[in-house]
């Protein structure tokens, strides 16, 4: 199969939803396959670029999921939904990529907005998107590739703590203290590089 060819199809499969596309794709049918592409492409990508801060390297790891969930596809458990198995297995790349990054070849295409509430809504200026990005790619080099990547899961995607802790293989209790360690490095950051946009009274 060529696997760029089946990454481009746009083969409509019906209303059929995605646990019963996985079983047609683990069929053999191509088709359904390129279906769970479709649907599920742009939010693989997004996912990783938030985590990556490079839109480049997310649409690698996007393709590459793919192609791993596709050779993996008798390993699917049809409990899980689909989405959860397979952004567990694009965030897995990314934080492959990220700890094995050096930190020179880090870009600036994250969003501020990942610190949550830390930003304070008087802020005295809005700040330029491409400013936006480059302070969040800064801050965020001192967060830890699993405090990042539970952190985008949760409050960027909004995926729920349980099924982040699905995605990255490891405990509710664990998801919730990456994030609330997350918050906190990028809060002290924030304030130490950045107090302008802090709230007023404090860091908190």
């Amino acid at each position: 199969m060529g696997l760029l060819r089946l990454l481009t199809r746009h083969d409509v499969s019906g209303q059929r939803d995605d646990r019963e596309l996985a079983a047609a794709a683990r069929q053999g049918d191509e088709g359904a396959f390129a279906e769970l592409v479709r649907r599920h492409q742009v939010g693989v990508r997004r996912c990783a670029a938030r985590i990556l801060a490079d839109n480049e390297e997310a649409r690698d790891i996007a393709q590459l999921a793919f192609v791993r969930a596709w050779e993996n596809l008798p390993r699917y458990d049809p409990t899980w939904s689909f989405s959860t198995w397979l952004y567990r297995i694009a965030t897995n790349l990314a934080i492959d990529v990220l700890r094995s990054r050096d930190s020179r070849d880090r870009t600036h295409k994250a969003q501020l907005r990942l610190v949550g509430d830390s930003v304070a809504p008087e802020a005295p200026f809005r700040v330029a998107e491409g400013e936006v990005h480059r302070i969040f790619a800064e801050l965020s080099e001192h967060l830890t590739p699993s405090q990042r990547a539970a952190f985008v899961l949760r409050e960027v995607e909004g995926r729920e703590t349980v099924e982040v802790a699905r995605v990255m293989g490891c405990s509710e209790a664990t998801v919730r203290n990456h994030v609330f360690q997350a918050r906190a490095v990028l809060r002290r950051e924030l304030a130490a590089r950045y107090p302008e946009y802090m709230p007023r009274g404090g860091g908190r």
